[in-house]
């Protein structure tokens, strides 16, 4: 007779094997998204923390909702809901209408998370699709910025297409770009801060640091050729392309996400490096300033793709220089 005690867990990935559980990889993601929606709040005032609010209340009550109407173990309590709704509030316009956040909330954990088996199992990022679901729909709200007594420079989305007519930035710019003195979404503004955000969950072991340096080191590579052909300012370029609209929130929260990356190294830095391209090409040739969200979810479609290409496989040996089989 087998021993009751020896259960077998069958469950979809991540699979975490130092000791963390989901709700502790959760809690810290939190605790790293803290300062900027303090921060966002600050920039923009209570336009702000009630769509922080309302995004991450909606996004609960939605995933405990569906679990139960589709007669499912009921999961809210691993705060995976809790970090979805708190990304796509941070992801969002401080104007956007309640509507549109309830409306956002529900398709990220309903039909971007839920549809597809729960976390673990979604192909996509929730919180980008629920964002990118909103901005096909309601592009000129989207679209929109809030300017406050605090912000005393261009928004992200002008300096964005300012930046394809060669406008490469000065020593102002960067400090304030870096200190989040400017105008855009809720918590892209702070570069600092989300510097500080990418030490703690690296320290706390939450992330990998592969993606986003292959996002970061492909999208710099990529403008400094760019600039070079077209005779543009080379550090300016770069710098500024890596500091505007919300390419470092995207590669510190949303590149790393354990159920749509890679969970191969070599299939990271892979996942990584077209992320970067992606959101180069998007951002210098197509129709729309800011290419970050489009590039992730893109390379979203081919994880799985990474991991196979990128596995260890076992039962086969290297051969030598002579042939011969180690």
């Amino acid at each position: 007779m087998a021993n009751q005690n020896n259960i077998i867990r069958i469950t979809s990935s991540p699979h975490i094997s130092y000791g963390q559980n989901t709700q502790d990889l959760m809690r810290n993601v939190i605790i790293a998204l803290l300062p900027l929606c303090a921060y966002g709040v600050y920039l923009y005032g209570l336009k702000a923390l009630c769509v922080i609010l309302l995004s991450v209340i909606a996004s609960v009550g939605f995933e405990a909702l569906f679990q139960k109407l589709t007669k499912q173990k009921i999961t809210i309590k691993d705060c995976s809901a809790v970090v979805t709704g708190l990304i796509f509030a941070l992801v969002l316009p401080p104007t956007t209408p309640i509507f549109m956040v309830l409306l956002g909330s529900l398709f990220a954990v309903v039909v971007a998370k839920g549809f597809f088996g729960g976390l673990g199992a979604n192909v996509f990022n929730p919180a980008l699709a629920g964002r990118a679901f909103l901005f096909v729909s309601f592009p000129a709200a989207l679209g929109a910025t809030w300017l406050t007594p605090h912000i005393d420079t261009i928004s992200s989305a002008t300096i964005l297409s300012q930046m394809k007519d060669g406008f490469t930035g000065d020593a102002s710019t960067y400090l304030q770009y870096f200190l989040g003195n400017r105008a855009g979404c809720i918590g892209e503004s702070s570069i600092l801060l989300i510097l500080l955000a990418f030490v703690y969950l690296l320290v706390t072991k939450v992330i990998d640091w592969r993606a986003p340096v292959a996002m970061t080191v492909t999208m710099a590579l990529a403008t400094a050729i760019t600039a070079l052909v077209k005779g543009n300012d080379v550090a300016g370029s770069v710098i500024l392309s890596l500091i505007s609209g919300g390419f470092v929130l995207g590669a510190v929260f949303m590149v790393t996400d354990y159920a749509t990356a890679p969970v191969t190294k070599k299939g990271r830095i892979v996942f990584g490096a077209g992320c970067g391209l992606l959101t180069f090409l998007i951002r210098n040739f197509g129709g729309y300033p800011e290419g970050v969200m489009f590039s992730i979810l893109i390379m979203n479609t081919i994880s799985a793709f990474l991991n196979g290409l990128t596995d260890r496989k076992y039962g086969y040996t290297k051969k030598s220089a002579n042939g011969a089989n180690k």
